[in-house]
């Protein structure tokens, strides 16, 4: 049932939007930049290093992303309480959050601690390189409670319209996670040099300060305390409505992010150079993924308040403000990656065959991002209307199926080298079973957005009858 609200032109939801989602694009960009630090700084160490940081970095992305998806459940559900006017329930809802947060986290680590199940996909490993793996994964198994509890903070403050919060703490955190690298990767101030065992350690150093600034924020800002956030005893019928949420979403969550991992185990056949060429594509791609998800996050969150406060046409014009920025923000993205390609890789590495792999591949990314922006804004739009299972199923289909199962398939299976004509005309120099990979990741990701789009039209045209 629709209440009726005064109708605000597209313009009103699209400047509503990017207020709300400058912050959060700020606040992802400076958590990706971990990843990126983590990266850039392991290639100049050496070779080996990056290698190590692009396997146990997916290993770790697998397992948080997945987790942390369940976790954002807090988004819609806080978002229509918030809407509703239930700001007491806010707090409550966040507190739940959290005893679920303290759950995952012993999930998740347990799932960290034995690498060679996961490496069992990459064939030959080095043992150095399988050692340093090993030890990241440690340093990652103390950072993950932290990293999942600040999740929870993420959350209640995208979903009451309070991002700049998180933004403050992501941004000072850069610097500090900077000059632990610097510490612990290269051995400075008297510290052994650690290589991709360093980064490790910095990031739960990072995580741990992240979430004691996090929780003094939401216990002293004014605005927060009107939420009177707290965690009580576990209540079991919120914990049934955050997983019976958050389990889809995560998993969600984890069919986007496993291709990335798969594609890192399968890719290390091809060898070192390889895998870091790809580890370097991935870690762009993911940095583009931050302004679609970004405003995925803010349209969400809005559209949720809307639907909380029952103006449906509100939900439906904000939904569309999001679909309008992201479209126009993959295509002025796409034009920064090809114009700044060479800058790019001199900001990656010093390795001059790692480098080669790389431009290769960077020549598939800016049709991949297109892709990859559609079919996040519209899981998002689905999310705030608390849809989740058939998304599910529908990008289990289409980058499950098609993308990662297609991708290995033909790239490193049975129909080996049997797109090879496709990818010189497209990527020409790309090895053969990475640029696969990447070829068929854009296509399922395609088809999810155009799967996932028709669907909330469908649930957008049900929720104004």
């Amino acid at each position: 049932m629709t209440k009726a609200k005064g109708a605000q032109p597209l313009s009103h939801h699209i400047q509503e939007t990017l207020r709300q989602a400058w912050p959060v694009l700020v606040s992802s960009w400076a958590s990706i930049v971990f990843g990126v630090m983590d990266t850039a700084m392991s290639g100049h160490a050496s070779a080996a290093d990056l290698q190590a940081m692009a396997l146990s970095g997916s290993i770790y992305i697998t397992v948080f992303v997945g987790l942390m998806g369940v976790i954002h459940a807090l988004i819609p559900i806080i978002g229509q309480l918030f809407g509703a006017g239930r700001l007491t329930d806010v707090g409550k809802a966040w507190g739940q959050g959290v005893w679920l947060a303290g759950a995952l986290s012993i999930v998740g680590g347990a799932a960290m601690l034995f690498p060679d199940m996961w490496l069992a996909f990459s064939g030959d490993v080095e043992p150095q390189v399988r050692n340093s793996i090993a030890w990241y994964l440690r340093a990652l198994v103390v950072a993950l409670p932290a990293m999942l509890l600040f999740r929870t903070i993420y959350a209640m403050g995208s979903a009451v319209s309070r991002p700049r919060t998180v933004m403050h703490i992501n941004l000072a955190s850069v610097a500090v996670k900077f000059t632990l690298n610097w510490i612990f990767i290269f051995g400075k101030l008297g510290m052994p040099a650690l290589g991709a065992m360093g980064a490790g350690l910095s990031t739960a150093i990072v995580a741990w300060l992240m979430l004691s600034a996090g929780l003094w924020a939401i216990h002293h800002d004014t605005y927060f305390q009107r939420f009177q956030p707290r965690v009580g005893r576990p209540d079991w019928r919120a914990q049934k409505e955050l997983l019976r949420l958050g389990l889809p979403m995560g998993g969600s969550y984890l069919i986007e992010v496993c291709a990335f991992t798969f594609m890192a185990l399968l890719v290390a056949r091809e060898g070192m150079f390889v895998t870091g060429g790809h580890q370097i594509m991935a870690n762009l791609a993911a940095l583009c993924y931050m302004m679609p998800m970004a405003v995925g996050v803010a349209s969400a969150s809005l559209t949720a308040q809307a639907i909380g406060a029952r103006d449906m046409a509100r939900a439906q014009a904000t939904g569309r403000a999001g679909l309008l920025i992201v479209l126009t923000g993959a295509i002025l993205t796409a034009i920064a990656l090809v114009s700044g390609k060479g800058l790019i890789l001199k900001m990656y590495t010093d390795e001059v065959q790692v480098a080669l792999v790389a431009a290769a591949l960077l020549q598939i990314l800016p049709w991949f991002h297109l892709c990859d922006a559609m079919q996040c804004i519209n899981s998002y739009l689905l999310r705030a209307y608390k849809v989740a299972v058939v998304p599910l199923i529908l990008q289990i289909v289409a980058l499950t199926g098609l993308g990662l199962i297609g991708g290995w398939w033909l790239g490193f299976g049975p129909g080996a080298g049997a797109l090879a004509p496709v990818l010189q005309h497209i990527a020409p120099g790309a090895p053969t079973g990475a640029g696969t990979m990447w070829l068929m990741a854009m296509t399922g990701l395609g088809f999810s957005a155009l799967l996932l789009f028709g669907w909330y039209r469908h649930i957008v045209r049900h929720s104004r009858r």
